[in-house]
């Protein structure tokens, strides 16, 4: 799809053009915001406050500047509309080049380095870990931080703890852990890192100068001159050492992820093509390793949070596959259980629904975010393929809203079926990215035989209104 107009292929614009008229009919709310310079990352914060029509809910963004402003860690609030509330008319009405009504900032942090990747913590969302282009991972206690003026040679925010343990540049692969406060990392060292900010939560917004850190894997508190590789002034920042480093990759880590129900189990991807799983319990080397796990580097993965057996990769070869963790190799190749292939170009985001436990996103550098149902699979295919033929086994919604590369997506577990993703539009549009919000109408989704028992509800009504 990059080859605009070549061949059968529509244009990103033909193919732009032709979502947007479709918008009233496939979704049941959307929101367009613009954004001035890119975000490599978005994420839902905790929900505020729940009103008649809509939610307040906070989001997480960044802004990938070009050095004449700072770059910056963004806290926005968000008006996240119920559902069945948005007239379908409405949710098409937008001007691509404005800013949404919808998404208002609420604090800005000057962050030291641009901000490759945010995750935040699930037991305590205000807790933000982020990644830059550096060894160090940083935590941010969002609410403690005071609100920042980002102009040109304002000073960098202090984060309120640094985590350290990287040989050289940690830039992508960040996750937080769902039952223990656990952050993992992996980077160009070729390592996984893992720490614990168990006794670093209760006390990071208050002065942590003196406080030592009984139980991280036996490592004080060390303050920290430097973050992010700055120039500016020293910072005293907290720091802390790693609980373990895990080295099994031979090559770049670019994703890591906690498995659903412990704490001490992990897996990580690399540009080694490796899909890996550690277990802390049994030590420093792989549990299991899936060599040739994909064609290409591997940029993604995750675990899902419903069946602990499925883990999903996606990577520069195009492709999603699905693995069974209980049989990950089949003669000493990787082995997945389904290949998804429904992106033109690399996978860059995958992500379980936490709604329906089949169900997951995948995002890639060709703008198109497809959902995906891998129960679909094999499932009445015949039916579905007299129809459309050329759709991708298990493939049933796609959003292609965006003009450029779809380089971050969050599901929201606050309100079902709720997407924010965002695009780097660099080459599309000359800079800036966009920001989307939006649900698919339930039609698409609910049981065929619910949805066809709402729409003969309506029938007698349509049949006279067509009349």
């Amino acid at each position: 799809m990059r080859e605009r107009g070549k061949g059968t292929e529509p244009s990103v614009d033909e193919r732009y053009t032709q979502w947007k008229s479709l918008v009233p009919v496939l979704y049941d709310w959307l929101a367009n915001h613009n954004l001035v310079w890119p975000s490599l990352s978005c994420r839902w914060g905790p929900q505020l406050e729940q009103a008649t029509y809509k939610n307040r809910q906070r989001l997480y963004l960044s802004e990938q500047t070009d050095g004449s402003v700072p770059n910056t860690l963004v806290i926005a609030n968000c008006e996240v509309v119920k559902p069945r509330v948005a007239a379908a008319e409405h949710i098409s009405q937008f001007n691509e080049e404005a800013r949404s009504p919808f998404v208002k900032k609420y604090k800005t942090i000057i962050h030291p380095g641009e901000v490759n990747r945010i995750r935040e913590l699930p037991q305590n969302s205000h807790i933000v870990a982020t990644h830059t282009d550096s060894p160090d991972v940083l935590i941010w206690d969002v609410e403690a931080q005071p609100n920042r003026h980002a102009v040109l040679g304002a000073t960098n925010s202090r984060p309120d703890l640094i985590l350290t343990g990287h040989q050289d540049n940690a830039e992508f692969a960040l996750a937080m852990c769902p039952t223990e406060p656990f952050v993992l990392s992996g980077g160009k060292d070729k390592s996984v890192v893992l720490w614990s900010i168990h006794d670093h939560i209760s006390t990071l917004a208050a002065d942590t100068g003196a406080t030592k850190s009984p139980g991280s894997g036996g490592t004080n508190i060390k303050h920290a001159s430097k973050v992010g590789g700055s120039n500016d002034k020293p910072v005293d920042s907290p720091s802390i050492g790693p609980r373990g480093i895990y080295q099994g990759h031979e090559d770049t880590v670019e994703d890591v992820q906690f498995c659903p129900t412990s704490a001490q189990e992990f897996c990580s991807v690399g540009d080694d093509s490796c899909l890996i799983l550690w277990d802390a319990r049994v030590g420093s080397t792989p549990v299991a390793k899936v060599e040739k796990a994909h064609d290409a580097d591997l940029h993604c993965v995750d675990w899902n949070p419903h069946d602990v057996n499925f883990i999903l990769t996606g990577s520069a070869d195009a492709t999603v596959r699905m693995f069974d963790r209980r049989n990950l190799t089949s003669g000493e190749v990787g082995s997945p259980v389904h290949k998804f292939e429904g992106h033109s170009a690399a996978v860059l985001c995958v992500q379980w629904s936490p709604d329906k436990s089949s169900v997951f996103g995948s995002s890639a550098e060709d703008g198109v975010l497809n959902i995906w149902d891998h129960e679909k699979v094999g499932q009445k295919q015949e039916s579905v393929g007299s129809r459309m033929p050329n759709v991708p086994p298990g493939l049933f919604f796609r959003h292609a809203g965006h003009r450029d590369k779809v380089v971050d997506f969050h599901w929201n577990a606050s309100d079902p079926w709720t997407i924010v993703s965002v695009s780097d539009d660099c080459e599309s549009t000359g800079g800036g990215g966009t920001l989307q919000i939006w649900r698919m109408i339930d039609l698409i989704y609910r049981p065929e035989d619910e949805v066809l028992a709402e729409l003969d509800k309506f029938k007698s009504h349509i049949l006279t209104c067509s009349s």
